[in-house]
């Protein structure tokens, strides 16, 4: 059900793959509220992804930009405007991607190099999506950006490794660019916590389905789904949350507030009941 939330809104749409992306999920929502969008990934992604085939269909603007690139972003913005002929609303960032977790380098035998890669994509893009934007004025006064992040920036996941610090990052981002653009711009910066969600990348990781079962069986909602985190990215990108900036704010039915839960605790103790009958 559409309420036109983002009636005569534009914004831009960082990181879109697929179907299974939470990106591709908000771009979705923003059409159905009433945005116009634009779509934005690398150009590796662009011709391994859908999303041409989503932007051919809605006939949607998809404009190749490396978000590490600020020549790249500047001629992102750039064109964004010339196509909606003035400044855009809202802003997602939803990238993220780590060498060492693909290559299996544990957390403490790190590439480094790799752990550059990580910061400079996962959480410096950020940075420079930001600041590439305001150099350029290319945000509408009480804008709203987003960026998508999670729970191991404040505690450890096992084998989440790198990203954890790459989050971490990206959080403080939003925190300091939040308190300019909000004191200058009246441009409000948030981070959504989501749960662990099944995307192409997470389900390249092995182990990731345990962490998905495991963060369901402690939350009390349940795990926030893709099409549920978009909608509440629209309601981030809306009229309605003026006043919310420089927050991390959890979407996960409730998981960054649990300690222990009886789903989680009764299969715990069913692996011990397991263990006796061998």
């Amino acid at each position: 059900m559409a309420y036109n939330l983002l009636k005569g809104k534009k914004g831009i749409i960082f990181g879109a793959l697929n179907e299974m992306s939470i990106a591709w999920q908000v771009a979705e929502k923003c059409i159905e509220e009433g945005a116009e969008i634009v779509l934005t990934n690398t150009p590796l992604s662009i011709r391994m992804g859908d999303i041409q085939d989503f932007a051919a269909k809605h006939q949607i603007p998809l404009i190749p930009a490396d978000a590490t690139s600020v020549e790249d972003l500047t001629h992102l913005f750039q064109e964004s405007m010339t196509h909606f002929g003035g400044k855009v609303d809202f802003i997602l960032h939803s990238i993220g991607m780590s060498l060492n977790v693909r290559k299996k380098r544990p957390y403490d035998d790190l590439d480094y190099d790799f752990l550059q890669k990580t910061l400079d994509i996962s959480a410096i893009s950020f940075h420079k999506v930001l600041q590439t934007a305001k150099k350029l004025d290319a945000i509408n006064e009480w804008g709203s950006v987003v960026a998508l992040s999670y729970v191991a920036a404040q505690r450890t996941m096992f084998e989440y490794n790198d990203m954890a610090d790459a989050k971490a990052m990206l959080e403080s981002i939003a925190r300091s660019f939040g308190y300019i653009y909000g004191r200058e711009k009246r441009i409000r910066v948030n981070t959504i916590s989501q749960s662990p969600t099944m995307t192409t990348a997470g389900s390249g990781i092995k182990g990731f389905d345990s962490l998905v079962d495991f963060a369901d069986r402690m939350s009390p909602l349940g795990n926030a789904t893709a099409e549920e985190c978009a909608n509440y990215c629209v309601c981030l990108f809306s009229d309605l949350t003026r006043k919310i900036t420089m927050q991390n704010l959890y979407h996960d039915g409730g998981f960054s507030s649990m300690g222990m839960s009886y789903r989680a605790m009764h299969q715990y103790n069913k692996s011990f009941d397991n263990e006796d009958k061998k």
